[in-house]
């Protein structure tokens, strides 16, 4: 970072990846370019959140001005835009590190993770917390004015930014808290500068922000019948400037299921998840009795970059009486259903809640049981009623959900219904199989569900150890996540039938077959001399010593001359190269 003297001003540089950014949306990013002000709106929006959170604790932040609220001014012939609230505001060093550095891996994600296409990569901006950057798609310089509630009006701190380089931070004084935007329009961007324009950007993506986005009232004409209009002079008109609400201003989780549309249950899911493709499902239910909340939950339609880090901040929005508390309650999901998206407002919660309360309070354990119960639910239903949707779920979602059985031993049954595999008797690697499905087509005299791990689909579709299986048509699961094996160490049974891997221990198909198993096989040891394999078995037994446990003939083979089986208490190939 580098510093010189300006009118006192400091020039500082921008942190390389930042730069990089800032680029991108200058000359890249032109799809979708009105998603600019829906960013800035949600900025501000969390910056009274947070002023309300904090505020908690020292109402004096509000300085005698607790009405929060956003508002828009637009001056068509300047062609700039300007954005203020009255939230919590940002102090010099959370200026230059919001701003300046983007001291997050945010940044480097972003640009890791676009594809080239303009459309798909407008959608990762707030996914990666930089949505602030979107300005630049139509303004060439941009001014951000803002003052720390509690500090002083000389605090006040205006950064500059004109280009793709540097910037420009100074103090200044500022008597009101919050933070201004001002945006001075590119020339061919003068559309923008629009009163009527940007109302329609405020009501197509932020008309459900919880607190008023307002701007001013148009000038009215003279009106009609008035001594102006009839002799048709112009009235003289003092103008006092108006502000009005241009959203609904109302949380959308507060209203009625039927009051609300499908395409602003979508938006809203856009602005929780900072995810701008649409989330797959949702369900929104009031609950009241012996406690009171409101809960909002989404299931999305792409897995974030951070989904197999379970130590990657996750949860969903928790608001007590409709007071912002934090973004990411993890306390009120499971890990495995650590995707879901949405908003929780409890009316039973102390507003002074803490991380630590949360984490011992038996209400809390109560909420998420329910939460918990009500997404599964939500995902049967999907599953059942849209089964397309549910195969994109899948393939999003489905190894995080295996993760479900060994944590959640009350939901072991609910989770399992939701598996799918492929099989031996379904053509193709895709996995469309229920555990429901596979139980219906079960053999007579079959009583268990077989299956069968390995590294690929195509490994285990070619493994000796389906032979018997196809012989007689006996349905096998396919399993080749990583997590399969390691999940089936959970799983032990399902709809009362117990499960078996058919390359671990002994296999017995006689009550479906009627031949010979593996363990009539092993019974009849006394007479392997009569056996026509038993010198082979024996030569093999003595040439491989103590590298495996035992050798035996078996009825399980067709083609193939020979297979390895896992003993019964020992780790399959999977576990094997988890614990590598």
């Amino acid at each position: 970072m580098t510093a010189k003297a300006k009118t006192g001003a400091e020039t500082l540089g921008f942190q390389t990846e930042a730069k990089q950014l800032l680029h991108l949306m200058i000359h890249s990013l032109y799809s979708n370019k009105e998603i600019f002000l829906r960013e800035l709106i949600s900025n501000s929006s969390d910056a009274t959140d947070k002023l309300r959170f904090e505020a908690l604790e020292d109402s004096k932040l509000y300085e005698d001005d607790g009405d929060l609220r956003i508002r828009i001014g637009v001056d068509e012939e300047a062609k700039t835009i300007t954005i203020t609230d009255n939230g919590i505001g940002m102090s010099r060093d959370e200026v230059i590190a919001n701003l300046g550095t983007i001291a997050r891996s945010g940044t480097a994600d972003f640009l890791k993770n676009l594809t080239g296409d303009q459309q798909q990569d407008s959608q990762l901006i707030g996914q990666f917390g930089v949505g602030f950057y979107s300005s630049f798609i139509v303004a060439e310089k941009v001014v951000v004015e803002t003052r720390r509630a509690g500090g002083k009006a000389t605090d006040a701190v205006r950064w500059t930014c004109e280009g793709e380089a540097d910037y420009q931070i100074e103090k200044i004084k500022r008597k009101e808290r919050g933070t201004t935007i001002t945006m001075h329009l590119k020339a061919d961007e003068s559309e923008f500068a629009s009163d009527w324009r940007l109302r329609s950007i405020v009501k197509k993506y932020s008309d459900h922000i919880a607190i008023p986005v307002e701007m001013l009232k148009p000038d009215m004409p003279p009106m009609p019948g008035s001594d102006a209009d009839e002799a048709g002079e112009e009235e003289t008109v003092v103008n006092i400037p108006e502000w009005e609400a241009v959203n609904d201003a109302k949380a959308l989780w507060t209203r009625s299921r039927s009051e609300v549309s499908d395409d602003e249950y979508k938006e809203f899911y856009r602005h929780v998840s900072s995810d701008f493709a649409e989330p797959l499902t949702w369900s929104h239910n009031r609950v009241e009795g012996k406690q009171e909340y409101t809960s909002l939950l989404y299931i999305p339609g792409m897995a974030p970059m951070d989904l197999y880090q379970r130590e990657a901040v996750r949860g969903i929005k928790l608001y007590i009486k409709r007071t912002f508390i934090m973004d990411d309650a993890e306390q009120f999901m499971p890990m495995y259903l650590r995707f879901v998206k949405g908003v929780l407002d409890s009316a039973d919660l102390p507003l002074n809640v803490s991380r630590e309360i949360l984490q011992k309070t038996p209400m809390v354990d109560s909420i998420r049981a329910a939460l918990t119960k009500r997404t599964l639910d939500m995902l049967n239903k999907l599953a059942t009623s849209e089964p397309e949707k549910y195969a994109t779920f899948w393939s999003q979602f489905g190894a995080v959900l295996k993760e479900g059985p060994s944590e959640d031993h009350t939901n072991r049954e609910k989770i399992a219904k939701l598996f799918r595999f492929a099989s031996s008797s379904v053509d193709g690697a895709e996995p469309t199989v229920s555990l429901a499905d596979y139980i219906e087509r079960m053999k007579e005299g079959q009583d268990k569900i077989y299956y069968v791990t390995g590294d690929s689909y195509s490994v285990i579709n070619n493994s000796p150890y389906l032979e018997v299986f196809r012989k007689h048509g006996v349905e096998v699961l396919l399993m080749s996540d990583r997590i399969d094996e390691w999940m089936m160490g959970y799983l032990t049974e399902f709809d009362g039938k117990s499960f078996q891997d058919v390359a671990r221990g002994e296999l017995d198909l006689s009550k479906i077959t009627g031949e010979t198993s593996d363990s009539d096989t092993d019974d009849k040891e006394s007479k392997a001399d009569s056996d026509e394999h038993s010198e082979t078995v024996s030569r093999i037994r003595t040439l491989l010593g103590e590298k495996v446990e035992e050798v035996r003939s078996t009825t399980r083979l067709t083609d193939s001359p020979a297979c390895l089986v896992v003993g019964d208490n020992d780790m399959g190939e999977q576990m094997r190269k988890i614990m590598e």
